[in-house]
């Protein structure tokens, strides 16, 4: 195990709550931080990218198009960014991943500032945003380990990830209230930029770049620890697809990884395009608040996870022996909140039933993402986390478009049709000896790498 420098040595300081431990390391701290900044500016990107495509073109498909379009490369770059995290550092593959997103949210705000955005463009830039998002997930998982012990991993995760959420649970809202405000007329816009209800857009693009600026800030400043030299000259004398090939392997030979990767690949097939695709078209023609209806349930999705990371920081650990089943069935609530989204009268109760499913969905995340950093390697966890992240992305592409299409001929049956397969088959699994064995596997510690 990686010893941090940063953590406190005495036997006074060990008998501290875990929270207070982490919070004590400043390199914690900065990622900490760095990291409110950078989700929070990107929730005003989450909501003005499809409002803006809804404005220019009015068609749900197309919005699920230009969200697919970024979720491509995301899927495709996620499974090999690992590789660069391992060889580098996840604080070089931060700081790049930020740049490049900032410099995008940029360009896009000069370009409804000035009314020259066109559909085409934003296929482009979306494009681009998906390639450099695919680095930023692992990088964010893959460098706590290196700044934090085995045994504060769930304290730091609970932090940083509960954190994140309450950026999301905010974000989105403050996003909606920000383009309403600016917007003017609730009009479409035309693609030349003529109608000025675009400038709310606008300002939110704007107000993500600042984020990312101030993120980049804090990622520089964080000192990590390197890699023993005997891992450093393992990793050097390997060839890129046989460095990728080992993390692949390490997950495939895994009875349980391999289970997270068909529950995690299913789960997010069934829910985020739905989400991301339904509640933007049911704002738009359903709720009388518009895209502040957006932002308001999307922030409830956020304020559930965070609930659900706080509960799994704070509350009494799970018995190794139940653990696994638990996790499912806390999973297969989610399909329930999913079944019932689209028969929602108004803003305010689909908020409630977003935000259930989140927390369901926060507390599992945060303990599958704790069982993972301990049962891996250091030298393999950029890869490890990269491929569980490519199975949370890689169909999520296919979902936005199919759901682009299938909205239009029932908001309703989308959503009912989605939560029941989830259910099912979250149900299934919570029945698996693999996953009924997940919490013993989590008190052997971590493998050594093959």
């Amino acid at each position: 195990m990686m010893q941090d420098p940063n953590a406190p040595q005495s036997d006074l300081e060990s008998r501290k709550h875990p929270m207070r431990v982490v919070l004590s390391l400043p390199n914690l701290r900065l990622l900490w931080i760095g990291e409110t900044f950078s989700v929070l500016g990107s929730q005003f990107y989450m909501i003005a990218l499809p409002w803006l495509v809804l404005k220019l073109s009015g068609d749900p498909f197309q919005m699920g198009t230009v969200l697919a379009l970024a979720g491509i490369p995301r899927a495709l770059f996620m499974l090999v960014s690992g590789t660069f995290i391992d060889r580098f550092s996840p604080k070089i593959v931060l700081i790049a991943s930020n740049t490049v997103r900032l410099v995008i949210v940029a360009i896009l705000t000069v370009l409804v500032i000035y009314g020259w955005i066109h559909i085409w463009i934003l296929y482009a830039l979306a494009l681009g945003f998906g390639f450099a998002d695919a680095f930023l997930y692992p990088a964010q998982s893959a460098i706590i380990p290196h700044i934090v012990e085995d045994r504060h991993l769930l304290a730091a995760n609970s932090i940083i990830q509960g954190t994140a959420q309450l950026s999301i649970a905010a974000g989105p809202a403050l996003a909606g209230v920000l383009i309403a405000l600016f917007s003017g007329s609730p009009e479409a816009a035309t693609p030349s930029g003529e109608n000025a209800g675009t400038q709310g857009i606008a300002a939110a693009f704007g107000c993500n770049a600042i984020g990312f600026v101030l993120s980049i800030i804090m990622f520089t400043m964080i000192r990590i620890n390197k890699a023993p030299a005997e891992e450093s000259e393992n990793i050097d004398v390997l060839s890129a697809i046989s460095f990728f090939k080992q993390g692949m392997s390490y997950v495939l030979k895994d009875k349980t990884m391999r289970l997270l990767l068909l529950v995690t690949s299913v789960s997010h097939f069934l829910v985020e395009g739905p989400l991301l695709v339904g509640i933007p078209v049911m704002a738009n023609s359903r709720f009388p608040e518009g895209v502040a209806s957006f932002g308001i349930i999307m922030s409830g999705l956020g304020a559930g996870m965070l609930l659900g990371i706080l509960a799994a920081g704070f509350l009494p650990s799970v018995r190794p022996e139940r653990m696994g089943t638990l996790l499912m069935l806390v999973l297969s609530s989610s399909g329930l909140g999913v079944m019932f989204m689209g028969f929602m009268p108004d803003t305010w109760s689909t908020a409630f039933i977003v935000m259930l499913m989140g927390a369901a969905q926060g507390y599992v995340v945060i303990q599958f993402n704790t069982w993972i950093q301990i049962r891996t390697p250091n030298v393999l966890l950029g890869r490890v986390i990269s491929t569980m992240g490519f199975a949370s992305v890689g169909l999520v592409p296919i979902s936005q478009a199919l759901c682009g299409a299938l909205i239009k001929i029932s908001v309703e049956g989308l959503f009912l049709g989605a939560g029941i397969c989830l259910t099912i088959i979250n149900l299934l699994v919570a029945l698996r000896p693999e996953m009924r064995a997940m919490g013993l596997q989590m008190k052997s510690g971590k493998k050594v790498a093959a």
